[in-house]
């Protein structure tokens, strides 16, 4: 499974289709082997053969859909982020916490062209960043140590991790400025479930430069605000049931 799954891996938007001989390169399978996991994988419709290679099947077209109907948020939710995008024009996530990781599962891109950009589905660290600071709020201190662990700072690092999340408690948001990435900032505000818990960050990203002072207690209202009225209507994510 894991290697055909590695297979599938090959192909990206820069290399959509790929030669068997690629293939062996790649993974150092045997071509023996490769040829039959290529051929089961065709035969399930989840490679297609063509001239110039083996490209994504039209057997992933039915999980792709599913992904997208799974992942999709409702279109109120979608409309306050475009609204929230427009009005800001900086790029507006919103993030869950999974495991040492968060997962941005919407992004509304800022207008303007210089901007932060994530895809839905990547995963990023949690040891630093405006939306980890809000999702750990409620993280247990085996979690902080290993995300400490985990971070380019070594275990010392939970510490600095919990002057934070204290911080972004009290405020009702947490800010960063060149934590993760240099030149680049963020401001978030927690989204709650039904009994009270954190189950998603909302956030506004850019350029540090944009990110001054003024315009991040501006950005910081307005997330507060309106994350507030989304745990109010309610919000469920693929990671949680909403409590």
């Amino acid at each position: 499974m894991q290697r055909a799954l590695d297979i599938l891996g090959l192909l990206t938007p820069d290399r959509p289709a790929i030669s068997i001989r690629e293939i062996v390169d790649a993974t150092g399978l045997a071509k023996t082997t490769v040829l039959r996991m290529v051929s089961t994988l065709e035969q399930s419709g989840l490679l297609w053969a063509t001239p110039s290679g083996y490209m994504a099947g039209p057997g992933l077209w039915r999980w792709a859909h599913l992904a997208q109907r799974s992942w999709e948020l409702p279109p109120d939710t979608q409309r306050v982020m475009r609204e929230l995008a427009a009005r800001r024009r900086e790029t507006v996530n919103v993030y869950v916490a999974r495991d040492i990781y968060r997962v941005c599962i919407a992004q509304q891109e800022g207008p303007q062209p210089l901007r932060h950009v994530v895809h839905v589905g990547d995963e990023l660290p949690m040891w630093a960043g405006a939306s980890a600071k809000v999702l750990l709020r409620d993280a247990s201190p085996a979690l902080l140590d290993r995300i400490a662990k985990s971070s380019p700072y070594g275990p010392s690092h939970v510490k600095r991790l919990r002057e934070w999340i204290d911080e972004a408690t009290v405020r009702g948001y947490a800010e960063s400025h060149g934590e993760r990435e240099d030149g680049l900032s963020a401001v978030a505000a927690p989204i709650l479930g039904q009994s009270g818990s954190v189950i998603a960050a909302l956030g506004l990203s850019g350029p540090t430069i944009r990110f001054t002072e003024e315009r991040v207690a501006e950005f910081a209202a307005d997330l507060k605000q309106i994350a507030r009225e989304l745990s109010e209507r309610g919000f469920a994510h693929p990671f949680s049931d909403g409590r």
